[in-house]
């Protein structure tokens, strides 16, 4: 797959899970309305522009690692729940210390957030995937 194909695929996959599964989230649990939610996922947009390709870049080597596992698919669920979470919890880190928030706010803000990305960490990595199959070879497979 060719760079400007990779990074299609990984900011989409991000905008639009990020979307969907953010606004689920602010709506259903946090009970936002649907017009703060809205806001709130375009808000993400610039910041997920940013970030998804150097994310799918380091997901793609910690999966280099799923040769440990005797399991293809328990290294993948693993590994993509390490990446996840290594990740995404400094970016939310520091998005929320610009709000203004203590360092005890921040701290507690993530730990509060890795028991949600734990959980989404192997839907996203396997939509990723059927991304980047889709946009390479219209192929829905997944990984």
């Amino acid at each position: 797959m060719s760079i400007k194909r990779e990074t299609l695929a990984d900011t989409f996959a991000l905008i639009s899970f990020g979307l969907v599964v953010g606004m689920l989230v602010e709506i259903l649990v946090a009970g936002l309305s649907v017009e703060q939610s809205l806001q709130s996922r375009l808000m993400s947009i610039p910041v997920n522009m940013l970030i998804a390709r150097p994310y799918g870049m380091y997901r793609d080597w910690v999966l280099g690692y799923s040769r440990l596992f005797g399991s293809r698919a328990l290294g993948n669920t693993v590994l993509d729940t390490v990446a996840f979470v290594s990740f995404q919890i400094p970016v939310y880190a520091a998005l929320v210390a610009t709000t203004g928030a203590t360092l005890e706010q921040v701290i507690t803000a993530a730990l509060g957030q890795i028991g949600a990305l734990m959980f989404m960490a192997r839907p996203y990595g396997m939509y990723m995937q059927l991304c980047r199959n889709w946009f390479v070879s219209g192929s829905m497979k997944t990984a």
